[in-house]
């Protein structure tokens, strides 16, 4: 007994060398292409983070103090000037055209849309809204309730139907969800759904009572139930 788990171990150490010789045999019969690949990740990587460091850093840098003004127009209901400057300050297609790939440039896609939106050109509020992509909470579902309302405004009401849905189940917050459910709710009314719109005025009444839609979503119900 002794005697074979002897031998086992030998065999074992024997597997072992011979697994250790035939490594090493690959390593210095590819030592020149395992030294190729080992420099090209190295290069990558040393690329990458002087990218990142010498160029995207200070290029996003310089897109946010470019932004400042912009943004300061945009706030003041200002979209002609927020969108093409003001011959001194960049608007927002200006860094759109220069720093598109930095955050602020693509940020600049969203408020783009919504200047157009609000200057009543809505084809082109729709094309920059969806090129503004976002993991943000609140942005991504006002940018999607905001395509709704410039197709409202077209009188595509079925997709606009469908953004108002999307924008609503993005994020199930009290801040954004119960506008888009309100608004999805009035088109369903005024749809002739009554059923359909009842029960989301119900869900507003039920998990956020206490937004501004909730508080006045009484009226709506009642409205709803008379039609049915």
């Amino acid at each position: 007994m002794a005697k074979d788990k002897k031998n086992t171990q030998v065999d074992n150490l024997t597997e072992v060398e011979s697994a250790l010789t035939k490594t090493e045999q690959f390593l210095e019969s590819n030592s020149k292409l395992i030294g190729i690949v080992v420099g090209a990740i190295v290069v990558v990587a040393v690329g990458y983070l002087g990218l990142n460091k010498f160029y995207l850093e200070p290029r996003t840098k310089e897109a946010q103090e470019q932004m400042f003004m912009a943004q300061n127009y945009f706030e003041k209901d200002s979209f002609n000037l927020a969108l093409n400057g003001d011959g001194n300050n960049p608007g927002f297609l200006d860094i759109i055209d220069d720093f598109g790939s930095t955050k602020a440039g693509k940020l600049s896609y969203y408020y783009a849309g919504v200047s157009y939106l609000n200057m009543g050109q809505f084809d082109k509020a729709i094309d920059y809204l969806k090129k503004f992509d976002t993991d943000d909470a609140l942005l991504g579902p006002i940018s999607v309730g905001a395509q709704g309302d410039a197709q409202l405004e077209l009188g595509k009401t079925d997709k606009a139907l469908d953004l108002y849905t999307e924008a609503y189940k993005m994020n199930d917050n009290e801040l954004t969800a119960p506008i888009y459910m309100l608004k999805a709710g009035e088109l369903l009314e005024s749809s002739s759904k009554q059923d359909e719109a009842l029960k989301i005025y119900e869900t507003i009444k039920q998990k956020f009572p206490e937004s501004n839609e909730g508080r006045s979503i009484d009226k709506y119900i009642a409205r709803v139930k008379a039609k049915m």
